[in-house]
């Protein structure tokens, strides 16, 4: 169970991260819909796994591999931002959820 702080700092990452990854990183996303549908704080504070919606795209697991290519640059990005919230940025971890797909391929089941 997450304690009332881990909850308070993913939700703080998770907004922030949405922003960054749609406004400051075009570079990296090609246009492509990212959106962070759930962060994970570890109780240390240490690690933060992101699980990122990636729609817009032909091949989300290159879209994928090129933002965890650029995580050191997302997660400076992110201490500029955070600086006085935290006073250490945790080190970020991407995954893809798959969720919604998880879901519409139930739907599609029961159609």
């Amino acid at each position: 169970m997450e304690s009332k702080r881990q909850h308070r700092i993913s939700k703080l990452l998770q907004k922030d991260l949405g922003e960054i990854l749609q406004t400051e990183l075009r570079h990296v996303t090609h246009g492509s819909m990212v959106t962070v549908t759930k962060v994970h704080v570890t109780p240390d504070l240490a690690i933060a796994k992101v699980y990122l919606s990636l729609f817009a795209t032909d091949n989300k697991e290159d879209l994928l591999k090129g933002i965890v290519r650029h995580a050191r640059e997302i997660r400076g990005k992110l201490g500029n931002r955070i600086r006085h919230q935290l006073r250490a940025v945790p080190e970020l971890q991407f995954y893809e959820d798959d969720s919604l797909d998880y879901i519409e391929n139930i739907e599609s089941l029961l159609d």
